[in-house]
């Protein structure tokens, strides 16, 4: 089978690299949920609780917060706005299970476009409208946190996926 992914670029300037290397990583996210109905994404492995469908949430949270809130200081937007976050620290992770397939996907892929949209690649030492533990972060500074982020879960996906129907590779 062909890798439907979009390899990032070999030789580009730095944002065009981090950003070639995040979308390459939220299309391996979508190719190791795809095809799955709710049921499916709301499977756990134990001994982890982590589900795919949870992670689909929390993604489209991590692009949300970091992107609209942290970078532009926008406030936070349904769902984020109403989530019990004191009362539960990891509510996009279990919220996710009373979740449909299509609106997960649909909510993750809404945060994904927005951030395509926003994140200011044209300027990555701009530094964030919202302080991060007492700082103001830059630009580059979330691309690369993006990255990361993505990375674990894009590992925890291969996992997950593997446990849940045997799909393996790529």
């Amino acid at each position: 089978m062909d890798d439907p992914r979009t390899e990032p670029p070999v030789a580009a300037g730095e944002a065009a690299t981090l950003a070639g290397f995040l979308d390459f990583l939220r299309e391996t996210v979508a190719l190791k949920t795809a095809g799955l109905d709710a049921d499916q994404l709301r499977r756990a492995h134990p001994p982890s609780s982590m589900t795919l469908g949870g992670m689909l949430k929390h993604l489209a949270f991590v692009e949300d917060h970091w992107v609209g809130h942290v970078v532009l200081g926008r406030a936070p937007t349904p769902p984020w706005d109403t989530a019990p976050w004191d009362d539960d620290p990891d509510w996009d992770w279990r919220s996710a299970a009373a979740d449909d397939a299509a609106g997960l996907r649909a909510l993750w892929r809404s945060a994904v476009e927005r951030s395509r949209a926003d994140l200011p690649l044209d300027d990555l030492a701009r530094l964030s409208a919202v302080e991060r533990q007492g700082e103001r972060v830059s630009v580059r500074y979330v691309l690369v946190h993006l990255v990361e982020e993505y990375a674990r879960h894009a590992g925890h996906a291969d996992l997950l996926r593997e446990a849940l129907d045997g799909t393996t590779g790529e």
